[in-house]
C-alpha cells in the first residue's frame, strides 16, 4: 500500500494494489475509485484533500495485535 499526498494539486491517493486501473467511478463528488479487471479496488483519491481532511500531509498507521 502507498500513500501519496500531492500538495501542488491538493490531491490524496491511496494505493492498494499495483493492479491496470481499467474503471474509475466518483463515488461521492470529489473522491474517486479505480478498479482492476476483476472489480476490485485499486486505489483511492480525494481531490481538495486539505478541505476533507485536517492534515492531508500527516499519518498515523496502526496494525491491530491479533486476540491470543
Amino acid at each position: 500500500m502507498k500513500v501519496i499526498y500531492d500538495k501542488q494539486t491538493d490531491t490524496l491517493t491511496i494505493i492498494f494494489s499495483e493492479d491496470a486501473v481499467v474503471e474509475s467511478d466518483e463515488g461521492k463528488p470529489g473522491v474517486i475509485l479505480d478498479y482492476n479487471a476483476d472489480g476490485d479496488l485499486v486505489a483511492l483519491e480525494i481531490l481538495n484533500a486539505s478541505e476533507r481532511i485536517g492534515h492531508p500531509y500527516q499519518m498515523e498507521y496502526q496494525i491491530v495485535p491479533a486476540e491470543a
